[in-house]
């Protein structure tokens, strides 16, 4: 659920004469609702700003709202304490993209981990993107440096492309690490299928704001858009932990 779509809509009339509400909850969920009826509204509650309402949105999103749900805002909330400006969205947006990421059980992932891990990350991946199959190259080096890899899978073609078979595949592989390696290889790998998470992760990827590959999650929910070399990528994740 892409917050532009939501906005498109919003700009032809939210500001309506859907009524002033007693609770802030209802007021706001009715407007919205009258908008966009399928908008994933999670959790409505009071903003640390005085008077706004923050909405939490399934995938972690967040929007802003006025008490009486008549005024919207879509951005970032900061707020300055001891000299600097915290983004308070970006810290709430990652505290829920965390806790969906890591309720994901191993046995729905392609894992590349070290003995003792320090830190993990999750990669949404896709087996022919150039820069995924680089950060692929560097995942020994990311272990040895105590980072876990955790591959989630988002064929950026669609569910219809090849990238979306050759992941199945992957996942539906009695050795998923050894299908893993070949398919960022370029190399052919058995065609397989299987009940899989693939479409499951895809949705997942799109819900939280994936829009290309790779897609990296710190243990703390935050998303590095992008390949990034391992020694860089290994410092974010330990910081993050």
């Amino acid at each position: 659920m892409r917050v532009t779509r939501i906005f498109a809509a919003m700009a032809l009339g939210l500001v309506s004469t859907l009524g002033h509400a007693a609770d802030p909850d209802q007021a706001i969920r009715k407007n919205l609702l009258s908008i966009q009826p399928d908008l994933p509204i999670e959790a409505i509650a009071e903003s640390p700003m005085p008077g706004v309402y923050q909405v939490q949105l399934k995938g972690g999103r967040q929007l802003y709202a006025s008490a009486d749900g008549q005024f919207v805002m879509q951005g970032y909330l900061f707020q300055f304490k001891d000299g600097q400006a915290i983004n308070l969205t970006e810290a709430e947006e990652g505290k829920a993209i965390a806790k969906q990421i890591n309720a994901i059980p191993a046995k729905d992932m392609v894992v590349f981990a070290p003995k003792e891990p320090k830190t993990h990350i999750t990669v949404f991946t896709d087996t022919d993107c150039a820069y995924c199959q680089k950060l692929h190259s560097e995942v020994g080096e990311l272990n040895k440096l105590g980072v876990e890899v955790r591959y989630l899978a988002f064929p950026r073609q669609g569910m219809g492309s090849k990238g979306a078979k050759d992941l199945a595949s992957v996942w539906c592989s009695k050795d998923r690490q050894a299908a893993m390696n070949k398919a960022k290889a370029r190399e052919s790998i058995a065609q397989a299928s299987c009940d899989n998470p693939v479409a499951q992760q895809y949705q997942l990827g799109q819900m939280i704001g994936v829009n290309g590959t790779p897609a990296i999650i710190l243990e703390n929910g935050k998303m590095i858009p992008g390949y990034q070399p391992a020694a860089q990528l290994a410092k974010l994740a330990l910081e993050a932990k």
